[in-house]
């Protein structure tokens, strides 16, 4: 069997069955995140897929042997059962992390358990939130998930991990604003470090000396604060290194 050259890096190759709202929900933060996205539906999504960058298969088969590290059935519950037993999975070219988004209820494991290769790692996952509780980001939403049959754990650990990266982002998202609202209370809005930089050294520009020692004063205090929030930010985020 061959591997898959993201078997080597932190990045996923993730396939999505179903390419409707939630699916689309999902896969911007995972694109943000740097991994490579397929999908096949039953609706053509290929344009929207091609705009923001997703390879889609209107053919099953060719979907299948896409490589993809992880499978995410994002189907109805309804419609999972058909789907599922239409896929020619024998057309995997390796063991495969089948992962679901549809609950972490008895049905779906049931299902899965049934229908999937041996061979086949099986996550079972309930996002407790979607496009409408999650629109503002997903920080502090539950997402819960049950490790059903597990043999790699290194992609499984991946896979859960884009869930707690993109919380994280949005903690420093957050972070960033606090620290924003901060400095308007100095009088200074920071909308891009760069951008204030050479904005203070315009005003500095053609001031009397005391003016600019004014300026000067706040532009270190800035610094400061921005040396200090991005130190704990990199300690919080030291994951990604």
């Amino acid at each position: 069997m061959s591997t898959s050259s993201s078997s080597t890096s932190r990045t996923l190759k993730i396939g999505m069955v179903g390419f409707g709202t939630f699916s689309q929900f999902l896969a911007n933060p995972m694109i943000k995140q740097g991994h490579t996205l397929t999908a096949m539906s039953r609706s053509d999504h290929s344009q929207l897929c091609s705009q923001i960058g997703i390879t889609f298969f209107s053919e099953v088969e060719m979907f299948l042997e896409a490589e993809n590290d992880v499978i995410l059935l994002c189907t109805s519950i309804i419609s999972s059962s058909d789907v599922i037993r239409s896929m020619p999975l024998h057309r995997l070219k390796r063991p495969t992390l089948f992962a679901d988004v549809l609950s972490v209820k008895e049905h779906p494991r049931d299902l899965l358990l049934q229908e999937l290769p041996e061979e086949a790692d099986v996550l079972c996952t309930h996002p407790m939130f979607g496009p409408e509780s999650g629109k503002h980001g997903w920080r502090d939403l539950p997402f819960v998930y049950e490790r059903v049959r597990i043999r790699d754990q290194d992609i499984c650990a991946r896979f859960l991990q884009v869930f707690e990266i993109e919380a994280r982002l949005q903690r420093m998202e957050q972070a960033i604003l606090d620290g924003q609202y901060q400095f308007e209370e100095m009088g200074i809005r920071i909308e891009g470090v760069e951008d204030r930089l050479d904005g203070l050294k315009g005003e500095m520009q053609g001031t009397q000396q005391q003016e600019r020692d004014s300026l000067e004063a706040k532009l270190m205090g800035m610094l400061t604060l921005l040396q200090g929030q991005m130190e704990e930010m990199c300690g919080e985020f030291a994951i990604w290194k």
